[in-house]
């Protein structure tokens, strides 16, 4: 019945697209015979090829069927095999859990032993993962590392050379520490290059290659680095230790680690006395510019006052007036004059001491200008760089001392700048002055001595 009405279904189907044909053969027929002729001809092709449809149909579905039968068929067996793996299963732990308490029962006080052994062993890899030894003994960590894990896995137990091992290489670790060894290793440059270069080990502190160069030990890959920057006061001493042979030499050791350690690190970190200046900003620099000027201002004056001073002591020995100097050109003055009275005299000799004065004191008031406004130029930069500081403090917290405190140090910096130009200043002030006022008081000296045997001729006269 089913097979029947599918039949019917399919003929319907195939009707309805000769219908929907005939349009098309109707507009190609050219009379009503050969359209008759047509539309038996389009009856037979379709009555053929819904019977190979329904063939087809028919194949498909003895297929379907087949392929349901045989995924029933698997269903069935792996439902089975997954019964008898859960019965394997449990079987399987009842085993383990019996050979477990065996086993337990057969370690007896071993287990104790175990623990502090596996104890020891991880105490002594975290001591080798920083300790500056592996990177001569660089297996050691891996045997270590198989050793915990076999420990801990209870598969198989550690053999007694194995225990010995752990023994020797944490005695090795305490040899090694006291001991100043020379090997090759690959080390790091600062530009990121990797050589082989000859390394000097000072026990577990510090590493030095052939150069001087400080080494730092990086412990997560185990590999050694050179410093950026270089505590440059040491390096001559590494230098000789590293190319010595034997004998005692002087080192610069960091006992706080391998790592760089933080004492080698805040000598690395402290700035050169260039980055201090730098630190002091403009002002920092319009104070080194004052203070060059003045010690320009101070020599030029000392030269030119000795050489003056030279000249007078010359003119001191003749009694002929020589132009070329202070006293010369003063006494230029009576010796041009013999006969004037001693009041005018006088006069014209103080007159002339007043022209020289201010070339011999000349930018002698500037030196002291510059002595005076030093300080305040560096007092004004602390006070600049300390409103950044508290500026900064504010926006980003006082969370790290080491920030607050390096904004702080670096405003000081102004104030040490216009101390350190202020104090020399001070004194090559004194100093010039000194000389000038030496100079004029042998003037006022011999002036004075003019005019007492001056008055004395005259009165004698």
């Amino acid at each position: 019945m089913k097979r029947n009405l599918f039949k019917a279904a399919v003929l319907a189907f195939g009707g309805m697209i000769a219908v929907a044909a005939m349009p098309a053969m109707a507009e190609d027929a050219k009379s009503l015979d050969e359209l008759l002729k047509m539309v038996r001809q389009g009856y037979a092709t379709d009555a053929r090829e819904n019977k190979e449809r329904e063939q087809r149909f028919v194949a498909a579905r003895y297929d379907q069927q087949k392929t349901l039968d045989e995924a029933k068929r698997t269903l069935a067996a792996e439902e089975k095999r997954s019964s008898d793996l859960e019965k394997s299963f449990e079987a399987n732990e009842t085993v383990i859990t019996e050979r477990q308490r065996t086993l337990k029962e057969r370690l007896g006080t071993l287990t104790e032993l175990f623990g502090h052994l596996t104890s020891t062993a991880g105490d002594l890899r975290s001591n080798f993962q920083s300790s500056l030894v592996s990177i001569q003994f660089p297996q050691r960590e891996q045997f270590i590392d198989d050793l915990i894990a076999k420990m801990a896995g209870a598969e198989e137990l550690p053999s007694i050379e194995e225990i010995e091992r752990v023994w020797f290489e944490l005695q090795r670790e305490m040899t090694e520490s006291g001991r100043v060894v020379k090997f090759r290793t690959t080390v790091t440059s600062a530009g990121g290059e990797k050589s082989e270069q000859d390394v000097v080990r000072v026990g577990t502190f510090n590493a030095v290659n052939t150069e001087g160069e400080y080494l730092q030990y990086i412990a997560e890959n185990g590999t050694l680095a050179v410093l950026s920057r270089q505590p440059t006061r040491y390096m001559d001493w590494a230098e000789d230790l590293a190319n010595a042979t034997s004998g005692m030499h002087p080192f610069g050791v960091d006992p706080t680690g391998p790592t760089g350690g933080s004492y080698l690190a805040a000598l690395i970190d402290s700035p050169t006395l260039t980055e201090r200046w730098h630190q002091g900003g403009v002002v920092g620099y319009v104070i080194t510019a004052v203070g060059a000027l003045a010690l320009l201002i101070a020599f030029w004056r000392l030269v030119v006052l000795t050489l003056e001073d030279m000249k007078v002591n010359s003119q001191l020995k003749t009694k002929k007036a020589n132009s070329n100097n202070s006293l010369g050109r003063v006494l230029k003055i009576h010796e041009d004059n013999p006969s004037m009275d001693p009041e005018t005299l006088e006069l014209k000799l103080s007159e002339a001491i007043l022209k020289e004065t201010p070339r011999l004191e000349n930018s002698l008031n500037l030196l002291k200008i510059i002595a005076a406004v030093a300080p305040l130029l560096g007092l004004l930069g602390t006070v600049t760089g300390m409103i950044i500081t508290f500026q900064a403090i504010t926006i980003f917290g006082a969370g790290d001392p080491k920030a607050m405190a390096g904004g702080i140090s670096g405003a000081l910096v102004t104030t040490v700048l216009g101390l350190v130009v202020a104090i020399p200043t001070v004194l090559l002030h004194t100093f010039v002055s000194g000389r000038a006022k030496k100079i004029i008081h042998v003037l006022d000296q011999q002036t004075t001595g003019i005019i007492a045997e001056h008055t004395e001729g005259h009165a004698g006269n």
